[in-house]
């Protein structure tokens, strides 16, 4: 599966959809700047509203290394017939630790 670096990351963001893995709370407390939600148990309902074009480039994440979230959706959207999808190894914490910005959706 094809992986994608930080600093790709960075530098493609606007040209990427990004798909945050964790959903719930987590997405809601920090989540890449336009990152839009996806866990595996909706993919198969909502990956053809969320992701229409098949052949966009989709990078997914979670926390980092030890998480299998981002390994699981992107297989599945694979599987799907997704022909451009990466994976941010590093995740969140990575690309918090490295004083990235993040959005939120929390109410303060």
């Amino acid at each position: 599966m094809n992986t994608i670096t930080r600093d790709e990351l960075q530098a493609a963001l606007g040209s990427v959809t990004v798909v945050d893995t964790l959903g719930g709370d987590y997405y809601a407390q920090q989540h890449l700047p336009g990152a839009i939600a996806l866990v595996e148990s909706e993919v198969a309902e909502r990956a053809a509203v969320l992701l229409p074009d098949k052949d966009a480039a989709i990078v997914t994440y979670c926390t980092g290394p030890s998480c299998p979230n981002s390994k699981v959706v992107a297989s599945r959207l694979t599987a799907l017939g997704y022909t451009n999808v990466r994976r941010y190894t590093e995740g969140i914490e990575d690309w918090v630790l490295a004083g990235l910005p993040v959005e939120s959706n929390a109410t303060v």
